[in-house]
């Protein structure tokens, strides 16, 4: 009996570092080695246990809390520390050893997660209806890792299915147009099985659709991102979140809250943010940096640009009267953040910018430093309500032009409470080019370093234009390459895999 219970003991421990490990080898990557039936999957616990394993996959990386540094790949924000070395990449100093590995590892250890649960999940005897369930989600989240692969990387490795050897696991990339097509009919799997129910911590109808949204709008599938976007604005499960825009990304605001369709989840003590968490990270170290840039595409109050006649703006005063959502995201120079003890909170470390990061901080909490590790379990959010609205608003655009349905869209993000922006002038933004504009714009604003407005610029082929105007604290100007659209594979792979061929230019 001792010599089982500790034979299931174990098996518990190596599934669960099967889903969490982050070591860099195919072993990893596609797990060979599989646990054996007479101990597992023998049950729907065991079948739970197996899902969560997957699930916490979206813990590491940009799937993480770390998913708020991708901002600092772009015009938005400075990577203060250099935590994945964003200094270089927006300097046009990429290749193949420097690329961050989260782009590659993290991705495919959920990949390797979700193949491994898929292949042995049957084997439980757990009921029909809620295995079909269970690899609807799975299949949900298997689509989000390729997804975020072939925004990095464009065609990569397709493994629909465990490798049965490493060597087996060393094949040739997928195109750019397979990935996507086998995205779409994961998402379409479980757009047609998950439950239509509102966001409960597991993925659902409405994850799904906005998910499959997201991917035709990177494709400029006009129509189809139009299609999903609004399935999820007529299905009526989500609406904006009324009881403040900061209080989103905070923890306690954030249960069962109207506006968030899918997130990676943490709860503290036991499954707190991964590292050091936000609170350290962004809040204490100053490690994501605003740039003035962004700063200054905050609209006055008014719903006038600073520089537009009758803003205004006040250079001696240039952080009154702005979009509320300025103070909500970002921390300016004459805010102070104050401690309990009635003492004023310092960064650790000088601010390059002057401004740092304020979303996601739960200024409940202060001061900040490694004593908060435990207690920061804000949850990364990936799909919202405002997102889909935007989507919509930007697709449809480009499908038929101005309308009503695109203004209200909008509106509705503008007006929530806390915010309160002017609606859309809509004599101003009167044709199509103007109104993609302020789309793109009002995405920037309301998405701001949550790691969206890396790829927003991309598949928009916008990273040159934004990029160049820009310098860098020391005084470097940024650039951004067209071969740079996609990443190179890190040189460690192409070590490994003879198979995997280079990105074009690289």
């Amino acid at each position: 009996m001792k010599t089982k219970q500790t034979t299931i003991s174990l098996i518990i421990l190596i599934i669960i570092g099967l889903f969490t490990a982050c070591q860099k080898d195919f072993l990893d990557k596609n797990p060979t080695s599989a646990i054996s039936a007479e101990v597992f999957w023998k049950s729907d616990a065991d079948v739970q246990l197996a899902l969560t394993g997957v699930y916490k996959r979206l813990q590491n990386g940009f799937l993480g809390h770390r998913k708020l540094w991708l901002d600092t790949y772009s015009d938005n924000a400075l990577d203060r520390h250099s935590f994945y070395g964003f200094g270089n990449l927006t300097q046009g100093i990429v290749n193949s050893s420097n690329v961050p590995s989260a782009f590659y590892d993290i991705p495919y250890q959920g990949i390797a997660g979700c193949n491994y649960f898929l292949d042995n999940v049957d084997k439980a005897p757990t009921a029909e209806a809620s295995k079909t369930i269970y690899k609807a989600e799975v299949r949900f989240l298997r689509a989000m890792f390729y997804f975020e692969l072939e925004q990095a990387f464009g065609g990569v490795i397709l493994y629909k299915s465990v490798p049965a050897s490493v060597e087996a696991a060393k094949i040739k990339q997928s195109t750019k147009e397979e990935v996507l097509k086998f995205v779409h009919d994961e998402l379409d799997f479980a757009i047609a099985n998950l439950p239509d129910v509102v966001y409960n911590g597991h993925a659902v109808k409405g994850s799904a659709q906005a998910l499959q949204a997201k991917v035709y709008l990177a494709e400029q599938n006009w129509p189809k991102a139009v299609e999903f976007a609004n399935a999820v604005i007529t299905g009526g499960k989500y609406q904006i979140y009324q009881g403040g825009y900061s209080n989103l990304f905070l923890t306690a605001t954030q249960q069962s809250n109207p506006e968030i369709i899918f997130s990676t989840k943490y709860l503290s003590p036991n499954n707190p943010q991964g590292n050091e968490g936000v609170l350290v990270e962004v809040a204490w170290y100053g490690s994501i940096a605003p740039y003035q840039n962004l700063v200054d595409e905050y609209e006055m109050a008014n719903g006038k640009m600073i520089a537009e006649t009758g803003s205004g703006y006040n250079a001696a005063n240039p952080y009154a009267n702005r979009d509320p959502r300025l103070k909500f995201t970002i921390k300016v120079p004459t805010e102070k953040y104050i401690n309990p003890d009635g003492s004023e909170f310092k960064e650790t470390d000088p601010l390059l910018t002057t401004y740092v990061q304020k979303k996601y901080i739960d200024l409940s909490k202060l001061p900040f430093d490694r004593t908060k590790i435990p207690v920061t379990d804000q949850n990364i959010i990936h799909l919202r309500y405002a997102d889909v609205l935007l989507m919509f608003a930007e697709a449809k655009n480009e499908v038929s032009g101005p309308d009503l349905t695109i203004y209200d869209a909008l509106d509705v993000i503008r007006t929530r409470k806390s915010v309160e922006m002017p609606r859309v002038d809509q004599t101003v933004y009167n044709t199509k080019d103007k109104l993609r504009d302020f789309i793109l714009h009002e995405r920037r604003i309301e998405l701001a370093l949550e790691g969206q407005r890396y790829y927003d610029l991309k598949r928009r082929n916008l990273m040159d234009t934004k990029l160049t105007p820009l310098k860098n604290p020391a005084g470097v100007p940024l650039k951004f390459g067209e071969k740079n659209n996609v990443l190179p594979f890190p040189q460690g792979e192409l070590d490994k895999n003879k198979q995997l061929q280079q990105n074009p230019l690289y």
